[in-house]
């Protein structure tokens, strides 16, 4: 493991330059203790962005990276993130992890024989601000404790999405609850624990690709506590939507600020309930709302990674222990839908 020094300048590589392979280069450049060097894109030739570009990941060891981003298909990220941690190198790994658990325990097997080498996945959610300030009320019990959560993540699909290799099984292992589902399955998990007791209908309703297009899903716990879910390609609308209740009000995040802006303002409803003078709570408290205008979930994210790496702490967020559980579930919730809908054809989506 490269030696973690306060003040030393740590060398990046980015293992795929696509969407968010540039969003977390351009996120390193904010930070004074990084220095991008090398990207492994197959896609570009010789430089991309002033920076040299190799076609096998395993040639960016020629820079000499102290950490690396992880930014590949499903299918991929095993193989790099594995290679990375066994050459002492740092890893920042987008999600999903992998495509089932089986991938996780494999990542997590190789870090455990090196230690002091630090492995975070992406689940950025957790540090968007209407989603901090959320479980900064609920950690206080300001409102009592949580009862139930109610959850939509969908989006309507978009130009060549049956041929994106987020709906190519071999590669991505799911769809649309695994690629995006997965962000509210990690933050039901952030404000429940863990979910023992799972229904779910997976549903293959308008895309004819092999993998779900829509997933409802029933969680409970041994608490009593329960979530409700839907991941959703055919919303025909962006929209994130989660709902808390809890014993004296409800908390609801709507809209979450994105690179692309799809899902509109990002905003946090709180009501506390009223009561009679029985002691009955009364219908339609008064809600207050915050607006959020700026995103610094990328920067926070990162911001603790590199804090972990130059003072030597173990990853508190996103750890590989954590990807395990939030995978473990998705397998979970895939496997309850003891009766899966036969796959639709093309003339009966037309």
């Amino acid at each position: 493991m490269k030696n973690a020094q306060p003040g030393k300048i740590y060398k990046v590589a980015v293992v795929g330059y696509g969407k968010m392979g540039k969003i977390r280069a351009s996120g390193a450049g904010q930070f004074p203790q990084l220095q991008v060097v090398a990207v492994c894109d197959p896609q570009f030739k010789g430089q991309v962005d002033g920076l040299p570009v190799v076609e096998d990941f395993r040639k960016l060891m020629d820079y000499a990276p102290d950490m690396v981003f992880v930014c590949v298909p499903n299918k991929f990220v095993v193989d790099a993130v594995c290679f990375f941690i066994e050459q002492g190198v740092h890893v920042f790994c987008e999600k999903p992890p992998g495509r089932c658990k089986e991938d996780v325990e494999r990542m997590r097997e190789v870090e455990a024989s090196h230690l002091g080498v630090k492995l975070k996945f992406g689940f950025n959610h957790r540090y968007h601000q209407a989603v901090l300030d959320a479980k900064a009320i609920v950690d206080k019990q300001r409102l009592g404790k949580v009862l139930w959560l109610r959850g939509v993540y969908g989006k309507g699909g978009g130009s060549q999405y049956d041929k994106n290799w987020r709906n190519q099984r071999e590669v991505s292992g799911g769809g649309i609850l695994i690629d995006q589902g997965i962000h509210m399955v990690d933050l039901f998990r952030l404000f429940c624990g863990e979910f023992d007791d799972v229904k779910s209908f997976i549903g293959e309703h308008y895309w004819p690709v092999g993998v779900e297009d829509n997933a409802f899903v029933l969680l409970r716990n041994s608490r009593g506590q329960v979530g409700m879910l839907h991941s959703s390609a055919t919303q025909w609308r962006y929209m994130f939507l989660l709902e808390i209740y809890l014993q004296k009000g409800y908390i609801t995040i709507s809209g979450i600020l994105s690179s692309t802006k799809n899902y509109g303002v990002e905003t946090l409803k709180i009501a506390r309930c009223l009561y009679d003078e029985q002691g009955y709570p009364l219908p339609n408290p008064e809600e207050s709302i915050s607006y959020y205008d700026e995103d610094h979930s990328w920067s926070l994210e990162l911001q603790e990674f590199v804090d972990c790496i130059v003072h030597n702490t173990p990853v508190r967020v996103g750890s590989s222990m954590e990807a395990h559980q939030t995978m473990c579930l998705i397998e979970q919730i895939y496997a309850a839908d003891a009766c899966p809908e036969p796959r639709i054809t093309q003339m009966e989506r037309s």
